[in-house]
């Protein structure tokens, strides 16, 4: 964590803004509180925040739809609050591009390690990874733009990336028609955060991912699977300077 690190908590109770206010802000943290969408982009008009912790259960428009529009043009990272905590509802808050998800109750100490664990996970894909003159990386009609790391399909529409999507579609454009095992994947994944959480598989990463690119993991032409291997990035890559 750094001074600069500034949390925006949205949750309509005015008990947890309260809480997460006070407790965040002994962490060090700064914090500003708001309780509902509209507030939320006026904050982030206002300022820039490192991280949002964003409740599903809102009035007006709910946490996944402002999740999703978030995701559409910014890569800040997201951590979803909701009081439906089933693997469905979890799933759901992940695959619109929250980086993670913590059902209510919830005990404030497991919020702040969460919360240190995504910023570490956002800022741990090394820093030679890719060239600081790339604009773009363009492969069978998608185009990714590192700058704000949005990802564009062939009619022009913005598909939303969780963090750990779009580190992992960067490892394939970096490495296209290189066969990378899984653990080879974990290993660039982490960057050199050595104690990331992750509780999918890489084979369920590379499965939401190749639902975001359309690609039918049976008859796959982008992503395909290398028996006894790993996977391997098999459309051609353009990179924009």
């Amino acid at each position: 964590m750094t001074a600069a690190d500034q949390i925006l908590v949205v949750d309509d109770d005015t008990e947890i803004r309260a809480l997460l206010k006070e407790y965040l802000s002994r962490q060090g943290y700064r914090v500003s509180a708001v309780a509902d969408g509209p507030s939320m982009e006026q904050a982030m008009e206002d300022a820039r925040f490192d991280l949002v912790v964003l409740d599903v259960m809102l009035p007006g428009e709910d946490g996944v739809s402002l999740c999703r529009k978030l995701r559409s043009r910014s890569t800040i990272p997201i951590i979803m609050l909701t009081a439906r905590g089933g693997a469905a509802d979890r799933i759901a808050g992940l695959e619109t591009g929250a980086d993670d998800y913590l059902p209510k109750p919830f005990d404030p100490h497991e919020l702040l390690a969460r919360i240190n664990s995504v910023l570490r996970r956002a800022r741990s894909l090394p820093q030679d990874l890719w060239p600081e003159d790339v604009l773009a990386f363009r492969f069978g009609g998608w185009q990714l733009r590192t700058a704000t790391r949005q990802l564009q399909n062939s009619e022009g529409t913005i598909v939303p990336l969780s963090g750990a999507e779009y580190r992992l579609l960067c490892i394939f454009l970096r490495y296209p028609n290189t066969v990378l095992s899984r653990e080879r994947l974990m290993e660039l994944l982490r960057g050199r955060e050595s104690n990331i959480p992750f509780d999918r598989s890489m084979d369920v990463q590379v499965s939401r991912l190749r639902q975001r690119l359309r690609d039918d993991g049976h008859t796959s032409s982008i992503i395909r699977a290398v028996r006894g291997e790993g996977y391997v990035f098999a459309l051609p890559v353009q990179v924009e300077k």
